[in-house]
């Protein structure tokens, strides 16, 4: 039986390895494109500012949400058809409540819009109406119920 010859490889040229080089690159860039583009379009901005003075209030924010929690107060924020922020407050047996003073804010998530300070005023029945409307977006309220010898605190992402 008769062996074919064995072929002649070719030599690795400069050539070869530019195209190793270059697809390498193609391949981390693309891959660091992609999640520069995800990171960013999903990232809501920042958490806490400082997480060391974050940590140190951390309890403090615990034991406010069991205080919360004890009233039983049932709090929504929704935004109405004309981007007014509403606040809907009742008790355990669903009944309105009267939540004394009520001031807010509205963050945009990246910043790239200034804050918005809301001011609400009583509709009746538990419901407190924002006075001027958010702009379109996506926004990160933040209500703040003062009544009853106790401090709340509400925080709603809303479109």
């Amino acid at each position: 039986m008769m062996r074919a010859a064995p072929r002649a490889r070719r030599p690795f040229t400069g050539w070869h390895m530019t195209i190793i080089l270059v697809a390498f690159f193609v391949v981390v860039m693309s891959v660091n494109i992609f999640m520069a583009v995800s990171a960013v379009s999903t990232f809501g901005g920042t958490v806490v500012d400082n997480s060391y003075v974050a940590s140190q209030k951390f309890n403090g924010w615990l034991d406010a949400a069991r205080r919360q929690q004890k009233m039983g107060w049932r709090r929504a924020i929704a935004l109405d058809d004309a981007r007014h922020v509403r606040v809907t407050l009742t008790d355990q047996a669903d009944q309105p409540v009267s939540a004394g003073i009520i001031t807010g804010r509205a963050i945009h998530p990246l910043g790239r819009a200034p804050e918005v300070k809301l001011s609400f005023q009583g509709m009746g029945h538990g419901v407190y109406r924002a006075r001027q409307p958010l702009p379109a977006g996506r926004w990160q309220v933040r209500v703040t119920l003062a009544g009853h010898g106790d401090t709340q605190h509400i925080q709603k992402e809303v479109d």
